[in-house]
């Protein structure tokens, strides 16, 4: 017996097939979602990332990410071109370049965040209840988050 896909059972209870095609369904609504604020969803969690506490450096930022320097620079330097982060020396250390938004950048946060959790929204609709949402995004934290062995 197959799926309405065509694809058998064997295909389509298989972990890697699920958060695949789960995470290309998530990355086209909220890619739509953040279209209006000419930003992507690596760039908003760039932007998150900055706000998380103090103003941060860029290896700091990169390092919260899991990406490396070469990346975190370039996603820095695109925001930079579009007036949401500004980059200045540490006051302290004028080796580090800190990151911080501008007034645009977060105002943009600020509704672009707004965006993408309607979108997350509407990706767990499918799902019982606000109960089992939380329950599937808790037990991916604990997957991702915690050492594997």
């Amino acid at each position: 017996m197959s799926s309405k896909d065509g694809l058998s059972p064997e295909v389509t209870s298989r972990l890697g097939y699920l958060l695949k095609h789960a995470q290309n369904q998530l990355y086209e609504l909220t890619g739509a979602a953040l279209r209006p604020y000419g930003i992507s969803g690596r760039e908003l969690s760039v932007l998150l990332v900055l706000t998380d506490g103090e103003p941060a450096s860029q290896q700091q930022a990169a390092d919260r990410l899991g990406i490396d320097r070469t990346t975190m620079v370039a996603l820095l330097d695109t925001l930079e071109d579009k007036g949401l982060v500004s980059r200045h020396p540490h006051a302290d250390d004028r080796r580090r370049n800190v990151v911080e938004l501008t007034d645009v950048g977060q105002d943009t946060l600020a509704r672009a965040r707004q965006a993408s959790d309607e979108a997350e929204r509407r990706f767990l609709a499918p799902l019982e209840d606000d109960a089992a949402a939380r329950q599937l995004c808790d037990a991916l934290r604990t997957v991702v988050l915690k050492p594997h062995h």
